[in-house]
């Protein structure tokens, strides 16, 4: 029986924030990315990212999908456009999320409707977002 290697990937986020300025991201893999909170400044602010995090995955799995449906070779692109409804009571959260797949190949409508349901059971932020999560966390002295 041959064994499979699955490569793993460092994951996380550090946010740095001085008196003045912005948020700035870094990962474990030395990713950075500036954050805004100006309502008119170009760039992401937090729910963009969390939007962003959702239609990333979402594209990725519905590729994966469409690779386990044996469709891959008719796939052309997938666009995920992710929107959402904050809570009009507290806690501060988003209360809906909204996902709009656009599957382009040649597919009949049953087909992507297989790889947008598949690609949502697929994804690990969708996963996590639909189910409840714990937080662990830690106040450094």
């Amino acid at each position: 029986m041959t064994q499979v290697k699955v490569k793993t990937r460092p994951t996380g986020a550090t946010a740095v924030l001085a008196r003045m300025g912005q948020p700035d991201l870094t990962t474990p893999t030395g990713g950075t990315l500036g954050v805004t909170t100006s309502a008119s400044d170009p760039g992401f602010n937090p729910i963009d990212l969390l939007y962003s995090s959702l239609a990333a995955c979402m594209v990725l799995s519905a590729r994966i999908a469409a690779s386990k449906l044996g469709i891959l070779d008719r796939f052309e692109n997938v666009t995920a456009e992710v929107t959402g409804e904050k809570a009009k009571t507290e806690p501060s959260r988003i209360e809906t999320f909204h996902i709009a797949l656009d599957i382009k190949g040649n597919f009949n409508d049953e087909e992507r409707q297989a790889i947008g349901h598949m690609a949502e059971d697929i994804c690990t932020v969708s996963n996590t977002l639909r189910d409840a999560v714990s937080f662990d966390l830690t106040v450094k002295a």
